[in-house]
């Protein structure tokens, strides 16, 4: 290994244990916010399989998401937004639309 890279590389260990016993500031932080995406889904009574159909996702999307990996982003954030407020309507007008596309294919 170039030695340039593993002295960066012993750098950056050096900083990650500093900023784990608190002796420095990280230079950013990523926050995974999961929304809460498992007890919305929950509050539905769908199971993963059933609320990824619906909200259009791939099961191991969703899965991802519950799991606190990722964080639903853009329009899917904004549908659990309206999910969590009015799950009962959001969930009736996404059926709806889901009937109103198959009936046109």
């Amino acid at each position: 290994m170039d030695k340039k890279l593993f002295s960066k590389l012993v750098e950056s260990m050096t900083q990650m244990n500093e900023i784990v016993r608190g002796e420095r500031v990280p230079s950013r932080e990523f926050v995974v916010d999961a929304l809460g995406v498992r007890e919305i889904r929950k509050a539905t009574g769908l199971t993963q399989s059933e609320f990824a159909a619906i909200v259009d996702v791939q099961l191991s999307t969703l899965r991802n998401w519950e799991q606190g990996r990722r964080a639903p982003t853009g329009p899917a954030r904004a549908l659990f937004r309206a999910l969590r407020a009015d799950p009962k309507n959001v969930l009736r007008a996404l059926e709806t639309a889901r009937e109103a596309e198959s009936r046109v294919a």
